[in-house]
């Protein structure tokens, strides 16, 4: 239901059964004012949900953070965020719709469109005291909110700082930070507090994983199929753990600095992620791995049965409504223009399992997620993940590198797993990884994620797929046409248009290609190697 329809509806019915929504309560025969929760959304930069202990996929990384939400909380098994890149996932966490509906805000370092408010904005407006520390919505440019600088997730607080264990690590001391936000907060205002951890984004300082997570390669009980099977490989997925280990060890922090002051029990605590783990193919695309993330929510005064697991599809726009919801903030009175659908009747339900019958998909979507094409093209995709199965459309197939290393393969960040596949395809060892990672893509993609999670067999020309493909695309191409996706009308390009915000992404291959230094960091140069020679 679009436009707070849904919202209208369950505030009224969650009046009558939640206290902590309730206009009043009743306390010692006198009426008070229902005190609204706090909010602290906790959002990773970069981790799958294979590598949150609490679903038992990864044993080689411990998030004991995680796993104490989700033990006194609700842990749901199929959240989707809608585009799989930093800015446009944090978008649509922030604004409660869909990539396609958020103009030059559904690209990656966009402009962002003051038409569009954040929930975060909206409770700073309804008496919330607002902040973040870390990793706010990034990259890209937020603009102005009535003439003065827009606090999309509120006032930074990432001052403190602390000598953090690698140089790749941030030096922000999150948790420090969050106290110093509840010490400027009157002790009767309720509280929305964004922490962005910087971690796992890259880059790593290599090694780091065995020497100071103390890990061995060995284990690792699998590495994807899309991926050579070698020891640097193994070793940039320790790196990797180290840093989901060391976001999940604040996150541990904050939750007992609420404790010590009171405040945990009637906080909403969220903690996901933003895309896939900065790795080939899962980051960026749209895959099981790329949009498939993390999360668990607890909220002790709130939820009636912690510890149940949810199968229902949730998407990462259903935020938006969920925190208005709970605050206590009706469509009536709010600006925001939202297409998701609330979590409150998941989170305040007995059952485990699933609980809504009508959340049985999600839908899928890319434009322009990062830089590196001729005349900064994007690659335009949409898809649905319903009944086990994801589909998607890629809606420009040719704009896909056709296998020249000089075309730039910079929809992942560089990495040694990257390098290690580039070579190899260089130097004529192995072409399968590079074709399953960079290799053009045909025009539609089927792929059974219980079977094939690793989505190595594409069944969309399967006979014996014919009728649910068809069936899957009539549902998602209807639904994006009453979204009003630009891409349904012919009118796509207006995403190839968007400036970028920051001038050292524009115009960046063509910038390259004319003898343009490349700064080591999540873009390498080998990225454009042009020799077969492998990069000591």
């Amino acid at each position: 239901m679009k436009k707070w329809a849904f919202l209208k509806k369950r505030f009224w019915l969650g009046v009558l059964v939640l206290p902590v929504l309730a206009a009043v309560q009743i306390k010692n025969g006198e009426k008070t004012a229902a005190k609204r929760p706090n909010i602290l959304f906790c959002i990773a930069d970069d981790a799958s949900f294979r590598h949150m202990g609490a679903y038992g996929l990864s044993k080689w990384v411990s998030t004991p953070g995680f796993d104490q939400v989700a033990a006194n909380g609700v842990l749901f098994k199929n959240a989707f965020t809608p585009n799989a890149k930093c800015a446009p996932s944090r978008a649509c966490i922030l604004t409660g719709r869909n990539p396609w509906q958020l103009e030059e805000a559904g690209n990656h370092v966009p402009f962002f469109p003051a038409k569009f408010t954040t929930w975060v904005e909206e409770l700073g407006d309804n008496g919330y005291k607002t902040g973040y520390t870390g990793k706010g919505w990034a990259p890209g440019e937020m603009g102005k909110r009535n003439g003065m600088p827009r606090l999309l997730t509120g006032k930074n607080y990432s001052e403190i700082k602390l000598q953090s264990p690698t140089k790749a690590i941030s030096p922000t001391n999150y948790a420090a930070n969050l106290e110093v936000f509840l010490k400027d907060k009157p002790a009767d205002q309720p509280f929305c507090f964004w922490y962005g951890g910087h971690e796992p984004h890259r880059v790593y300082e290599y090694g780091t994983g065995a020497s100071l997570g103390k890990k061995k390669i060995s284990d690792i009980d699998r590495v994807p199929a899309y991926w050579p099977d070698n020891e640097t490989v193994r070793n940039d997925m320790l790196d990797y753990a180290y840093e989901v280990e060391y976001f999940d060890q604040h996150l541990q922090k904050m939750l007992q600095i609420l404790e010590e002051k009171g405040e945990l029990d009637n906080t909403i605590v969220v903690v996901t992620s933003d895309n896939g783990m900065p790795f080939p193919r899962t980051k960026g695309h749209i895959y099981e791995y790329d949009n498939h993330l993390p999360l668990a929510i607890m909220w002790k005064n709130g939820l009636k049965k912690p510890g149940r697991k949810i199968t229902d599809l949730v998407s990462f726009i259903d935020f938006a409504p969920t925190f208005l919801e709970a605050a206590g903030i009706t469509a009536k009175n709010s600006t925001l223009n939202v297409e998701g659908k609330s979590l409150m009747p998941i989170l305040t339900s007995e059952k485990d399992g699933l609980v809504d019958k009508t959340r049985d998909h999600v839908l899928l979507g890319k434009e322009r997620t990062d830089v590196g094409r001729p005349h900064d093209q994007g690659y335009p995709v949409r898809g649905i993940v319903k009944d086990n199965l994801i589909f998607s459309i890629n809606y420009e197939p040719d704009r896909w590198p056709s296998g020249n290393p000089e075309t730039g393969y910079l929809d992942t960040d560089g990495s040694p797993t990257k390098t290690e596949i580039l070579n190899a395809k260089r130097t004529g060892k192995d072409s399968k990884h590079w074709d399953l990672a960079f290799g053009k893509k045909g025009s539609e993609e089927l792929y059974d994620i219980v079977k094939d999670p690793d989505a190595m067999k594409n069944l969309a020309s399967d006979p014996a797929y014919a009728k649910a493909k068809m069936a899957l695309k009539t549902q998602m191409e209807r639904e994006l046409k009453s979204q009003k996706d630009p891409r349904m009308f012919g009118n796509g390009a207006v995403f190839d248009n968007y400036p970028y915000a920051e001038p050292a992404t524009r115009n960046f291959y063509e910038r390259y290609m004319k003898g343009e230094k490349v700064k080591a960091g999540w873009v390498n140069a080998s990225d454009f190697e042009k020799t077969d020679k492998p990069k000591e």
